[in-house]
């Protein structure tokens, strides 16, 4: 696999390109590589962060069930960036990082509540080709969050994916941020031995 975008990044130009360089200075301390690659379609790129800033400010859903369900479904598409990202800002934004470091291994590890692990099953079905969500999961889901905290998950998976699959598709790779706040590392994902048995379970509605 290339460490090298897929497409250079180029220079991020004019008053909105000032405004994001000025703002990802100081939340990550440079640039990233992912917004050079945008910048090529600067009105893709304003909406993109656009929609993304709308859906991070809406806080139906608990913020820990979120940050897990949007790293579960980076880990589920193979994303390296979105999950140290994520990971990142779990720590910036005082969440519970330990248990955020264990979501690319969630299934076979004991530091998540049952609700937890529904969230995560419900993004990593959500990511799934085609949406692989039960009646039952979603039941379980309603139950226990209500229909707008629901509502809320379903989209920040969703625009997780939109931002994944981008993200893997244009070859876009973690920066290290996670390492440069000397984070411990992600726990590893499961074998796909492993995935695809516990794939197999939730298929059967289990």
């Amino acid at each position: 696999m290339t460490t090298q975008t897929r497409i250079p990044p180029t220079e991020l130009t004019g008053v909105f390109g000032a405004v994001v360089k000025v703002a990802a200075r100081r939340m990550l301390g440079r640039v990233p590589d992912s917004m050079g690659v945008l910048a090529h379609h600067p009105a893709l790129m304003r909406a993109s962060m656009g929609i993304g800033r709308k859906v991070e400010a809406m806080h139906e859903l608990d913020r820990n069930l979120a940050s897990y369900a949007v790293m579960a479904t980076a880990a589920t598409i193979g994303c390296s960036w979105c999950l140290d990202f994520n990971y990142y800002k779990a720590h910036n934004e005082g969440l519970d990082e330990d248990k955020a470091r264990e979501v690319p291994n969630w299934r076979a590890s004991t530091a998540f509540t049952p609700l937890e692990r529904d969230v995560m099953e419900y993004a990593e079905a959500m990511s799934q080709t085609p949406p692989a969500v039960t009646d039952e999961l979603s039941a379980a889901l309603l139950a226990a969050l209500g229909p707008a905290a629901l509502i809320e998950l379903t989209a920040k998976v969703a625009f997780m994916n939109m931002s994944s699959r981008m993200n893997v598709a244009l070859g876009i790779h973690s920066e290290g941020y996670a390492d440069a706040c000397e984070l411990p590392p992600l726990a590893q994902r499961a074998t796909v031995a492993s995935t695809d048995a516990a794939a197999s379970v939730v298929g059967s509605g289990s």
